[in-house]
Formats: structure tokens, C-alpha cells, sequence
């Protein structure tokens, strides 16, 4: 069953992690990544940071990544075209994690306002992705089948 743990938990530092052969560790998000009263991308730059500090093997990012349901969305005032924000939101994500070396996969919502409304949806297209970073940035359909290995 469900309970509390007996033992206070430790207060030391952990160790590095450590992926033994065979095993991955995968950081699975979902938008949006804004707060609700803000298009800042501030929890987007948190999760940024986390990536940095744990260097999962694999981020499976889940849209919506510019939210068609956003207060300043439905009211147009962004300060650029939806594609526009939503290309900043992908460097962001892709220069911010780089040091990390993370396999970063972007799978599109419904709710993402710059990309086709119709299911199944189409990989989001960022021909502007530099070179150095097409190993290991993947942008998938919804729905999709990932193999991990």
C-alpha cells in the first residue's frame, strides 16, 4: 500500500547519474510552456535548466508549444507572427540544451496554434535547424511510435 516512508530522506548530495548499458533515463514534458497570464516562456527556461542539470538520454517534448487557447494568443498580441514565436520557442529549446547533448523529440498538439489542425498532425518543419543539431532533434507526427534504444 500507500504510505510514509519511516526514515527521514537524506540530505546528502546524490552521486552522478549514471545510465548503466541498457537503460536510458527519458524526461517526457507537455505544454504549454507558458504560465497562464504570461506568453514568457519562463517554465520553459526551468525545464531548459533541468535538462542542463540531469542530461536525461532523451526529451520527449509534447505540444502545445504556442497555445492556441492562450489569453494573448486568441487576442493577438504577440509581438511577432505564431511562426515566428514558435521558431524562438525552438531555439530556445534546442541551443539551450545543447551542452547536454540530449536527444530532443518535439510531437505536436492540437492546440498548437502555427501548425495544421487536422489528426492525424504532421511533424512541425524547422528547416532553419542547424546543421550540428539534426542528429539529435527529431520532430515526429501525432500520433507516433518511438523506439528508444
Amino acid at each position: 500500500g500507500f504510505g510514509v516512508s519511516p526514515k527521514p530522506p537524506s540530505l546528502s548530495p546524490k552521486p552522478p547519474f549514471f545510465v548503466p548499458a541498457g537503460q536510458r533515463m527519458v524526461l517526457v514534458a507537455c505544454g504549454p510552456y507558458t504560465t497562464s497570464d504570461s506568453i514568457a516562456y519562463d517554465p520553459l527556461a526551468d525545464l531548459v535548466e533541468v535538462i542542463v542539470r540531469d542530461r536525461p538520454d532523451v526529451c520527449v517534448l509534447f505540444g502545445p508549444f504556442l497555445d492556441a487557447k492562450h489569453e494573448q494568443v486568441e487576442n493577438c498580441q504577440l509581438l511577432g507572427s505564431f511562426t515566428e514565436v514558435f521558431k524562438l520557442c525552438l531555439k530556445m529549446i534546442i541551443e539551450g540544451t545543447r551542452s547536454a547533448g540530449s536527444q530532443l523529440v518535439f510531437v505536436p498538439s492540437l492546440r498548437d496554434v502555427h501548425h495544421d489542425y487536422v489528426y492525424p498532425q504532421p511533424p512541425f518543419l524547422y528547416p532553419e535547424l542547424p546543421k550540428d543539431d539534426k542528429p539529435r532533434v527529431h520532430f515526429v507526427s501525432d500520433p507516433c511510435t518511438l523506439d528508444v534504444d
